[in-house]
């Protein structure tokens, strides 16, 4: 997740794989519950649909968590499988002092896909989600994997961009002590600097509730980890599915995102317009189509490789 100096300005002016309760709406098909993922971590998981296509599974970005994927949980559940969580450390799942790196969520996530059965499943993830899936790739491949989509994010070159590009750095690291001292007025203006289209009625206070459920401290480390902790773009040139990167056009990151895109045999990049970095809530129906198209063209490829 990016740090945005907007905030600056702004401030100047269940149940568990073991057992347990499960809450379901009924109205929505919704499922919520909690998935032990080991090490005494306990992840809230948002589930839905039946369907017969790809399971798809949303990773959300730094202090978010499985709800601001609700668009895309609604618009996909009537024809796949869906599945949403809060990664260790954000909204509700568990709060824990260590194993806050792309690296362990990456094992999180590893577990819960096992934990839920979600077999060759199209994996999504945007901003910090983007470093999870570059972890989960270095660490497991995508043998297992149906599909990849990639959203908004160039996967992060570690301490190497620090001296690539200093002036930039040095800017993210000012942001700690913002983000530190005043956090909630930190990330209601970070929610205004990557979300540019209005949202429906209290959207925004509930992303801003769900962020402030990360302590800053754990949510500093988190940033540091995802943006300067190890150079992850060797997973770039490990990645053998298909892979959808979807892009911000106005993304400060987007020759990176392009660079990164180049490394990857199956990928293919697609610019959103008019849209911030969190390009699924600014334009929905844009993104939510360019996701259909992906699993679609999927499903063909697998159907044509079975035909004899």
């Amino acid at each position: 997740m990016k740090l945005f100096n907007r905030s600056i300005v702004l401030l100047i002016a269940g149940i568990t794989a073991s057992g347990g309760v499960i809450h379901a709406d009924s109205a929505s098909g919704l499922r919520e519950r909690k998935v032990d993922v080991g090490e005494g971590v306990s992840l809230r998981v948002i589930e839905a649909g039946q369907g017969s296509g790809s399971t798809l599974v949303f990773i959300p970005g730094w202090s978010t968590g499985a709800d601001i994927w609700r668009q895309q949980i609604d618009r996909f559940a009537p024809t796949h499988r869906v599945i949403a969580f809060d990664p260790r450390s954000q909204g509700q799942s568990t709060i824990t002092t260590s194993g806050n790196t792309p690296e362990i969520r990456a094992q999180d996530l590893h577990n819960l896909l096992e934990r839920l059965e979600a077999r060759r499943p199209v994996l999504i993830g945007w901003s910090q989600g983007v470093q999870d899936l570059a972890a989960y790739i270095e660490r497991y491949g995508t043998h297992d994997l149906a599909g990849l989509v990639v959203v908004d994010a160039a996967v992060s070159d570690g301490a190497d961009g620090i001296v690539a590009r200093p002036q930039e750095t040095a800017a993210q690291f000012k942001m700690f002590a913002v983000y530190q001292a005043h956090q909630e007025e930190y990330l209601r203006g970070m929610m205004g600097a990557i979300i540019s289209k209005l949202q429906p009625e209290g959207t925004i206070d509930r992303l801003v509730a769900t962020g402030m459920k990360t302590p800053t401290s754990i949510g500093t480390a988190m940033l540091v980890a995802d943006l300067f902790g190890l150079n992850r773009t060797a997973a770039l040139k490990k990645i053998d599915c298909p892979t959808l990167i979807i892009a911000s056009a106005k993304s400060d990151e987007l020759a990176r995102q392009q660079a990164g895109a180049s490394q990857i045999p199956h990928a293919r990049l697609e610019k959103v317009e008019d849209a911030a970095h969190a390009v699924f809530l600014d334009q929905p129906v844009r993104f939510d189509e360019l996701v259909e198209k992906f699993v679609k063209d999927l499903a063909t490829a697998s159907a044509l490789r079975r035909s004899p």
